[in-house]
């Protein structure tokens, strides 16, 4: 059976990836978008909007999809906190999948990182690392934010706990503190570590990315999942079944 896409930023790296990994799997790109392009023509023909662009081209493709009715990817990262708000209201009008990793190995982190954290307690400071190519624009990455978000669920603390990086006299570190810190140098596709740390042990739990078409294809099977799908914002949990 024929499925195709509108691929929204088709020139980017990410974009590039998923057309290679569209004809592996058999998707058609029906149309390839990127800025200055009018994606309007093209998207009545196609199952599915995919959108790796850039967060001030989100909200344009979004109500695109929703005017119409079309299932959407979401992989673009970068948005303030509130214009996100505002985004998942319109985006949960479509079937929806929003996800800042589309690696199946990333979010089997994501899992365990929420198993690891209910099970250890705050007797285990948590810190987050990540490192990316020189290229990328935000920081921190969509993946280390979302683990992020994560651990501050399950310990019920809110995001005035994160401490981006250290620097002068920090004073003792607070058990309530979640610490992240940014990396970035070389071509770096993306690297991840959680740490728990404890008087006497550490445990760590990592994710080493080393080829883009592993978010490729995990966002062209999360493409094909949401059709069909009721209205709403999903992430690659639900397409896994991990949830």
């Amino acid at each position: 059976m024929s499925f195709t896409i509108l691929l929204n930023g088709a020139k980017g790296r990410m974009g590039q990836a998923i057309s290679a990994a569209a004809h592996e799997m058999n998707i058609t790109v029906g149309a390839a978008c990127d800025a200055g392009d009018k994606p309007a023509a093209s998207i009545a023909a196609c199952d599915a909007v995919v959108d790796f662009s850039s967060h001030s081209a989100t909200r344009a493709i979004l109500e695109l999809a929703v005017a119409h009715g079309k299932p959407i990817v979401i992989g673009t990262t970068g948005h303030p906190a509130e214009e996100k708000k505002a985004l998942l209201r319109l985006a949960a009008q479509v079937p929806c999948v929003w996800a800042g990793n589309f690696s199946v190995g990333v979010n089997l982190l994501f899992a365990l990182t929420r198993r690891a954290t209910a099970v250890l307690g705050d007797d285990y400071d948590a810190e987050v690392v990540e490192m990316h190519h020189r290229f990328k624009k935000d920081a921190p990455s969509g993946t280390a934010q979302r683990l992020l978000d994560i651990i501050l669920e399950e310990r019920k603390l809110s995001e005035e706990s994160l401490r981006h990086g250290r620097k002068g006299i920090t004073g003792e570190r607070k058990s309530s503190e979640v610490g992240i810190h940014a990396l970035r140098g070389g071509d770096v596709v993306g690297d991840h570590t959680v740490i728990f740390a404890a008087l006497g042990e550490r445990i760590e739990l990592v994710h080493k990315a080393s080829d883009r078409s592993i978010f490729a294809r995990g966002a062209l099977r999360a493409a094909q999942w949401a059709v069909g799908r009721k209205a709403g914002v999903y992430d690659m949990q639900d397409v896994l079944g991990l949830r």
